[in-house]
């Protein structure tokens, strides 16, 4: 139970982007996102080879639109903060649909927009095409402090139990005839939350005296990993690479 919403993340398959090791996808994931982060906001054209070359990778890895679509609802909130920002910012203003907006405004929420949803697209074909587990031991292959990784395995470990608590306390309080939906009814909400946190930091008392009685040291033991090759890592760099090219070539055309 407490890894099954973890593992729903992960979409079993055999592509050449599913049997990649970990350490090589992470590495690259995480270079075309800095790429993307490096890349002037006036370079639309760039944020269009991105968005093409996160295409082509999820194709490859015979991911649905649909998923990836679904599964980008997690920046749902972002983009309601970027879409106020023309509507707030100051300095000169220009008129849209008959809206006055900022222009600094729009400009933010472009590189907003843009750089998130590229990021989070990165961000779900990684973790579509390779267990949890996995992306936390190629982590640890790529040499990310210990500490670091153990403090990730845990967090995936107990969040789905944190989350059937969540609904626990939900059921219970809506067989007592309460359901908030609206913001006046924060309250009993905001109550539920504090006991939560009460009982999870509890929680963890109890799970680390259990582990220290055990002879934990403070980090997990090393998970084995799926050495990788050259052409491993030559394949799994190859987007990051062309993004950084993209992005080089965005300055020098500024």
């Amino acid at each position: 139970m407490a890894d099954a919403g973890v593992a729903a993340l992960y979409v079993p398959g055999t592509t050449r982007v599913h049997v990649l090791p970990a350490q090589v996808k992470v590495a690259g994931a995480i270079g075309l996102v800095f790429a993307v982060a490096l890349t002037p906001r006036e370079a639309f054209w760039a944020y269009g080879l991105f968005a093409a070359t996160i295409a082509v990778v999820a194709a490859s890895a015979g991911l649905r639109p649909s998923l990836i679509a679904r599964r980008m609802a997690v920046e749902v909130p972002f983009v309601a903060f970027a879409l106020m920002l023309p509507l707030v910012g100051q300095g000169e203003r220009t008129e849209v649909l008959r809206l006055s907006l900022s222009v600094s405004g729009l400009w933010a929420a472009w590189t907003i927009l843009a750089k998130a949803t590229l990021g989070v697209a990165v961000s779900v074909v990684l973790a579509s095409t390779t267990p949890a587990t996995q992306i936390i031991g190629g982590l640890e292959a790529l040499r990310v402090p210990r500490p670091f990784t153990a403090i990730m395995g845990f967090m995936l470990r107990y969040a789905d139990v944190l989350t059937e608590k969540i609904g626990a306390q939900r059921q219970a309080m809506a067989s007592r005839g309460y359901d908030p939906r609206w913001f006046f009814q924060a309250k009993p909400l905001a109550i539920s939350a504090g006991t939560l946190f009460v009982r999870s930091y509890e929680r963890g008392e109890r799970i680390q005296r259990a582990m220290i009685a055990r002879g934990f040291a403070g980090t997990m033991p090393a998970s084995r990993q799926q050495p990788a090759t050259r052409s491993d890592w030559l394949i799994a760099l190859t987007p990051a690479g062309a993004a950084f090219a993209v992005a080089l070539a965005s300055w020098r055309l500024l």
